[in-house]
């Protein structure tokens, strides 16, 4: 088991890792095509659809990473306020409910990566950009998330972790 919770947190921190090289490339991407059209007076053709396809790829890559660090917005005035039995079930149900909507969106995506790949699809601009590279991203983030939410159900059941890192004797 615990092999599983290293595997599953080392790919949620090179989840991270991508994610900040797909924004840092954005970044870089924007300042030439700045460079391009002002002082050059070239037009740009991919720049914006390869910011707009990497800060959105990122995104979904990013998700297992700031579950992981538990970056995301929480609120927690709820299971401060609560027992040590109903944190647990908050936390239990919270987990569970995001793992099975992970779940859902990750094979959604992979059945529409897999109809832009099978039927070719590509953007509707010069650069005609296959539509199943920014697709993609998006079932391998949300698949990962849901491997992350499960880790974290492991942890929870196993008492690795405590409900929302609250030690119950910080409660009262």
């Amino acid at each position: 088991m615990d092999f599983f919770i290293r595997g599953v947190r080392a790919l949620s921190m090179a989840c991270g890792v991508v994610a900040a090289a797909a924004l840092i490339a954005a970044v870089l991407v924007v300042c030439q095509m700045v460079a391009f059209r002002y002082f050059l007076n070239l037009s740009t053709v991919w720049q914006t659809e390869f910011v707009t396809f990497a800060i959105v790829g990122a995104t979904f890559v990013g998700c297992p990473y700031v579950l992981l660090t538990r970056g995301h917005v929480n609120v927690d005035l709820v299971p401060l306020y609560v027992g040590p039995k109903s944190r647990f079930a908050l936390a239990m149900f919270s987990a569970v409910a995001a793992f099975a909507f992970s779940v859902i969106v990750a094979f959604y995506s992979a059945e529409y990566f897999y109809e832009a790949w099978d039927e070719g699809w590509v953007t509707e601009t010069v650069w005609a950009l296959p539509l199943w590279i920014p697709i993609l991203p998006m079932p391998i983030g949300m698949g990962l998330l849901a491997l992350q939410y499960l880790a974290d159900i492991i942890c929870l059941i196993t008492g690795r972790e405590a409900p929302f890192g609250i030690q119950p004797e910080l409660q009262e």
